[in-house]
């Protein structure tokens, strides 16, 4: 059920848009109100759960670390693993947001049929696919930038470029849809066969992954097979980036649901764990650095408190201390 709940709900979606624009003709509901629907909630939806991150207290030093703090100038410190300043702060960040350093490490743990016992070895194929997906994914969103600007900057020719420099066919085959859709294919196929993983993902891990490989396949099948005319959908999508929308009935019932996916995706990213996106900036285990040996933390939710000290204690009960034999620092 943790799977197939998710897989319905995919083709329930892909039903709707079907419906609604084939049989209903509600192109401009699924081109247009649906679209801007979906970008008002992802912007809102995303500054919202941001800013209450930020304003969230950090009553703890609490930075995950892996390696030797600092300390004796003859102990080596590791200063990506646990770092002591802002500046290695920031080297450890990026190298987990553009690399993925923590997840590198990832190892791996079986039992020898034979002997029984427990062996670790190194597991790099999470990483490899996480990688993959990550940056294909980014790349595929920013080479979607020609489609809201006229003229094109140079920038995005050269990513173009780039992106099909092994050209293979006509039109040229863009490499990132395509490890982006075996990337989050392999991800998804893990969650399911992995009987470990499968015990701990839940519906919602699910349904992200099939609704970015549906978006994948349809971008996939625009482009290669089902031709849809890139000039009309720029006119679309400039018309929706400058307020004057225009609909075409040159485009075709796959670019409807392409785009109603992508609706869906942008209204559910701010509600789910997608938000580790942004989050991973604002993770207090990521951006602080281990320096509670130097640097007194103070929790900011802590209040002034009255103090009774024990010069204070003695004076008020001095005789009864002394009438019950306890010792008292003043006579």
């Amino acid at each position: 059920m943790k799977i197939l709940l998710p897989f319905l709900g995919v083709m329930g979606l892909v039903i709707v848009a079907f419906v609604g624009v084939e049989l209903l003709n509600l192109q401009y509901l699924f081109g247009v109100i649906i679209p801007y629907v979906a970008f008002i909630t992802f912007m809102v939806g995303v500054a919202l759960r941001v800013l209450k991150w930020g304003k969230s207290a950090v009553p703890f030093c609490i930075p995950t670390t892996s390696g030797q703090q600092k300390s004796f100038s003859w102990i080596k410190h590791n200063r990506f693993d646990n770092p002591s300043n802002n500046l290695e702060v920031v080297g450890r960040m990026a190298l987990e947001v553009l690399l993925f350093r923590s997840l590198f490490s990832n190892t791996a743990s079986s039992l020898k049929k034979e002997e029984g016992d427990l062996v670790h070895g190194s597991s790099k194929w999470l990483w490899i696919a996480g990688l993959a997906f990550h940056w294909s994914f980014f790349i595929l969103v920013f080479r979607h930038l020609r489609l809201f600007i006229d003229p094109i900057p140079p920038m995005l020719y050269l990513v173009d470029s780039l992106d099909g420099l092994m050209q293979v066919g006509v039109p040229v085959l863009y490499w990132t849809g395509l490890i982006f859709l075996i990337s989050a294919t392999y991800l998804f196929i893990r969650r399911a066969v992995i009987p470990q993983v499968r015990y701990l993902s839940l519906p919602n891990d699910h349904f992200p992954l099939l609704l970015l490989i549906v978006i994948a396949l349809t971008g996939l099948v625009m482009r290669y097979f089902i031709k849809v005319d890139i000039i009309y959908v720029k006119d679309l999508t400039i018309g929706l980036f400058k307020l004057n929308p225009v609909i075409s009935h040159h485009l075709g019932l796959i670019f409807y649901i392409h785009l109603f996916m992508v609706s869906v995706l942008l209204i559910y990213f701010p509600f789910s764990k997608l938000m580790h996106a942004a989050g991973v900036f604002l993770s207090p285990t990521r951006n602080m650095p281990n320096n509670s040996r130097r640097i007194r933390h103070i929790n900011p939710w802590n209040y002034p408190v009255k103090v009774h000290s024990y010069e204070e204690y003695e004076d008020d009960f001095r005789e009864k201390m002394k009438g019950v034999g306890i010792p008292v620092e003043k006579e």
